[in-house]
């Protein structure tokens, strides 16, 4: 990647994939809304790989090599900052009170500011957000899953996603905030309509005037708990995020604390509960791995990092250039929106030996499901531990789990998560 004369990440070298050779004669079209990219994004982003690694389509670059996505995402001159750019788009059509609410969030967000922003706000936050304090979560993320398995097997049975991956992510975020009783209920219904700004391009008018009343409902709520944790502090999340300082003394604002918690649940719930279906499923549809699991429980850790790059939770991710820039030959100018497809990355034959294989004893530390630089994913440790605690749990209960259907019905509320509408299992031998 280069301009001019200067020099940025090392570009990919020309990696085509064995299995496309016939397949990249014919025209690509890329459509990440189809049916059959919903079932499976993975032979598209192999021909894509091949022939066209840097594809030009929908007023947008795709790019789907490795090296490339890691490129673009460890390069800070390109942005983050979609969503002001879209709310001025919109903005002859809104309110200034939803534009001022959706500016708000977008401003003050880790998710969409860049430097110096983002780097002040996530040199407060990772404060907070440490290894110990996840590896601390442990023993209540145990109780939880615990909880919420024993209660599905009394019937034999259970939905993965809605009886465990739904419910563990967001009952664990609550409880780390401490959040009163009256909150818990709305959290779910709120995270699932603000998660439309993590996906812009698909926003109407009306999206935002709804995700802008639902930010407002939200941060109120949230902002009567930020008030009373500052009086009566304790040792959950909001109490430290507010206790948080720099050596020079800086905080984070009341404000800054409330939007951090709402992107906790808006970045991490639906991808968590999609890791761990997705790694369910990879399981039972791959025997010799489920078999070898149960063989080498020690193996969970490699089995979630695999999940993790075999079928990414989140598939795509979108970028701004904020300067002209070279990929591969292709000229991407100051303002190009460029989709970089995490999924595709993480099955490129260039860094990843049989990509199309799930192996949980291959070393996959290498994938990008988290994002790479500085927005990389700042609840990523969380999101593992909770995965490898669900599935922990799910196999020390049952001696065997057998999938009720052979083909699985995959979400269609949003086009960048790749997740499991439902995953019946039965069980065997409950303990």
């Amino acid at each position: 990647m280069s301009t001019g004369g200067m020099t940025s990440p090392t570009p990919s070298t020309a990696t085509a994939d064995t299995a496309t050779a016939e397949a990249t004669r014919a025209p690509i079209r890329f459509n990440p809304f189809g049916a059959e990219f919903r079932r499976s994004p993975y032979p598209l982003y192999a021909r894509l790989r091949g022939a066209q690694p840097v594809h030009r389509t929908l007023g947008m670059w795709v790019l789907t090599r490795h090296a490339d996505v890691r490129g673009v995402l460890h390069d800070r001159t390109f942005s983050a900052g979609l969503i002001p750019q879209l709310v001025s788009r919109q903005a002859s059509r809104l309110s200034r009170d939803d534009v001022a609410r959706i500016g708000r969030l977008a401003t003050k967000s880790l998710v969409f500011t860049d430097n110096p922003d983002h780097a002040r706000l996530r040199g407060l936050v990772n404060r907070v957000f440490t290894a110990q304090a996840v590896a601390e979560l442990r023993p209540r993320v145990h109780e939880v899953a615990e909880r919420l398995v024993r209660r599905a097997w009394d019937d034999g049975g259970m939905d993965v996603v809605a009886d465990l991956a739904g419910p563990l992510p967001l009952t664990v975020m609550c409880d780390w905030m401490a959040l009163p009783d009256s909150l818990r209920e709305r959290v779910g219904p709120w995270t699932h309509d603000i998660r439309f700004l993590l996906e812009p391009g698909l926003m109407k008018t009306e999206d935002f005037t709804r995700v802008s009343d639902v930010v407002e409902t939200f941060a109120q709520a949230l902002d009567d708990v930020v008030t009373e944790r500052r009086s009566r502090p304790g040792d959950d999340l909001i109490s430290r995020l507010l206790a948080a300082r720099t050596a020079g003394g800086d905080r984070l604002s009341d404000e800054e604390v409330v939007f951090v918690c709402i992107m906790c649940f808006v970045a991490g719930n639906e991808t968590t509960k999609s890791l761990i279906g997705n790694g369910l499923l990879a399981l039972l549809q791959h025997p010799d791995q489920d078999a070898r699991l149960r063989r080498r429980p020690e193996l969970l850790g490699g089995a979630v990092d695999e999940a993790l790059r075999y079928d990414s939770p989140l598939q795509l991710t979108k970028r701004v250039a904020t300067r002209e820039v070279e990929i591969d030959g292709s000229r991407i100018r100051a303002g190009d929106q460029v989709l970089l497809c995490l999924g595709a990355a993480n099955r490129d034959p260039a860094v990843f030996s049989r990509p199309d294989e799930f192996d949980i004893t291959r070393d996959a530390r290498g994938h990008l499901a988290f994002g790479h630089g500085m927005h990389g994913c700042l609840g990523g440790i969380l999101a593992q531990l909770q995965a490898q605690v669900a599935l922990d749990r799910l196999y020390r209960r049952a001696e065997r789990l057998e999938l009720l259907v052979t083909q699985p019905d995959w979400q269609d509320h949003s086009f960048i998560v790749r997740g499991l509408k439902q995953l019946p299992v039965s069980v065997r031998g409950v303990g």
